[in-house]
């Protein structure tokens, strides 16, 4: 196998692999994926919880070279888009450039040789013109300091790395946050644990999901006219693109979805007081909106009880509430999300003179186009810093992203180095972080789109179809290259 490639990538996701497949298809064949597990499909492999699924509708969250795929549902559940992955991965060939079951420790530019050396686990490495990162915010769990927890008798798991081996059948299980994976799941835990206490520590906007299977009719159609497939994308993503004006410039119109939330609770939950707890105390919008239609119902339940409480400590036993309240549990599950800031953690990446990426990243990640870091040359990031939407489809993103790294790579064979420059990061940055400072995610809560400081290294404010334009062309102009 080679040690030196023109590009290597880490992480065989949706970005990775879209990635690899738009290289081979403009004539890179010369590159190499990394990755850590031993399958294709990144969140989507890791993920494996009962009720995992996507919020995105199917025909949108796909790729735009691999629309005409025959999805069961309006939203695909997650082994549907595993095996979406699969097969992109074996049609286009993409498999036999992948490592799997290879960590990348750390990554180190070479100035003098002017590539970069990419350390792996097993103490070997390779090396390589360009290095793209395609690892996604949501790949680290974030896991709950609770205290006293290895105390603790029973099986307790985070959601992205679901214990199958543990049965719930009859158990109390006590359930640890209200994220959009915590929101999939209670219902399914709730049907077969004998009891499921919900630690809340703020309640979640939740509004109804339009799900449905697709009928033998639409696929017949689907199969038949291909262009019923492409205009239903472009229905979906006119449709969802719309919905950031209420997160920026028209922010009146999250009242709509607010009206439904209100619909939604009100007609699920008949109870006054579970229904005070299932409010929210933040603007709608202020953290990622979710969907169900059966959490609420899931909560209405008798076996089920919401705990507004945070937790002071754990025991053998069971965990101790805020209010000094004992409740005994034989399960823990954490839905407390990821550590969706902490970008590229845990390889470290020392770019021009050893300075290390995470010692830049301090007061919180930024790059310029969310793609390049100034320090760092011939490094690209895919769903890099502020490339994160809460209203449309990521893969728009990441294709935006895919056309912008293809035309580095070509500047690449003219110019063994590019880096981009100090100020058109800087100037790039500090509008967006204007940008963001108007929209509704800065008004008064606290989410996982922002670092302990408060800075908001997540969310693109705007257009997605803006992102792509900013994208279309590279600019050179704004790297220095040689």
């Amino acid at each position: 196998m080679n040690d030196h490639y023109q590009a290597v990538i880490i992480g065989a996701g949706f970005g990775g692999l879209g990635m690899a497949i738009r290289m081979k298809q403009q004539g890179f064949s010369d590159l190499l994926l990394i990755e850590k597990g031993h399958d294709v499909g990144g969140c989507w492999r890791d993920n494996t919880y009962p009720g995992a699924a996507c919020d995105v509708p199917s025909h949108l969250y796909s790729f735009s070279f691999e629309r005409h795929y025959p999805w069961s549902r309006r939203f695909a559940p997650q082994a549907e888009i595993l095996d979406y992955l699969r097969h992109c991965a074996s049609k286009y060939h993409i498999s036999r450039h992948i490592r799997f079951n290879t960590e990348v420790s750390a990554a180190e530019w070479q100035e003098q040789q002017q590539h970069w050396r990419i350390n792996l686990n097993d103490g070997t490495h390779v090396t390589a013109r360009a290095l793209i990162t395609a690892t996604g915010q949501l790949n680290q769990p974030a896991y709950p300091p609770l205290k006293g927890i290895d105390a603790f008798h029973g099986p307790h798991f985070h959601s992205a790395r679901w214990d199958h081996n543990v049965d719930l059948r009859g158990k109390t299980v006590a359930v640890v946050g209200t994220g959009a994976s915590a929101i999939q799941f209670v219902p399914e835990v709730a049907k077969v644990a004998g009891k499921l206490m919900l630690f809340q520590r703020s309640a979640a906007y939740v509004i109804s999901k339009p799900d449905r299977a697709y009928s033998k009719l639409e696929h017949r159609i689907l199969e038949k006219w291909p262009l019923a497939h492409t205009l239903d994308r472009a229905r979906i993503y006119a449709a969802n693109e719309a919905r950031v004006l209420g997160f920026t410039s028209f922010q009146k119109a999250m009242e709509l979805y607010k009206w439904l939330f209100r619909r939604q609770l009100t007609s699920q939950i008949q109870d006054p007081a579970l229904r005070e707890k299932l409010t929210p105390d933040y603007p709608m919008g202020c953290k990622r909106i979710l969907m169900s239609n059966d959490y609420y119902p899931a909560l209405a339940q008798n076996n089920v009880e919401v705990i507004n409480h945070g937790i002071q400590s754990v025991d053998e036993t069971g965990l101790t509430d805020s209010e000094g309240v004992h409740h005994a549990a034989d399960v823990i599950i954490y839905g407390t999300g990821f550590r969706a800031t902490d970008f590229l953690t845990p390889i470290e990446i020392s770019g021009r003179n050893g300075r290390r990426l995470n010692d830049v990243w301090r007061d919180g990640a930024e790059a310029y186009l969310g793609i390049s870091v100034h320090g760092f040359p011939n490094l690209f990031m895919l769903y890099g810093p502020n490339t994160n939407l809460g209203h449309n489809s990521i893969i728009y993103m990441l294709e935006s992203q895919f056309h912008y790294v293809l035309q580095c790579l070509e500047n690449l064979k003219q110019h063994p180095l590019m880096e981009v420059r100090d100020d058109a990061q800087s100037e790039f940055n500090q509008r967006i972080q204007k940008q963001i400072r108007e929209t509704i995610w800065e008004k008064g809560c606290n989410s996982w789109y922002k670092t302990e400081s408060g800075k908001n290294t997540a969310n693109w404010p705007g257009f997605t179809f803006d992102y792509r334009r900013r994208t279309r062309h590279l600019d050179l102009q704004d790297f220095r290259c040689s």
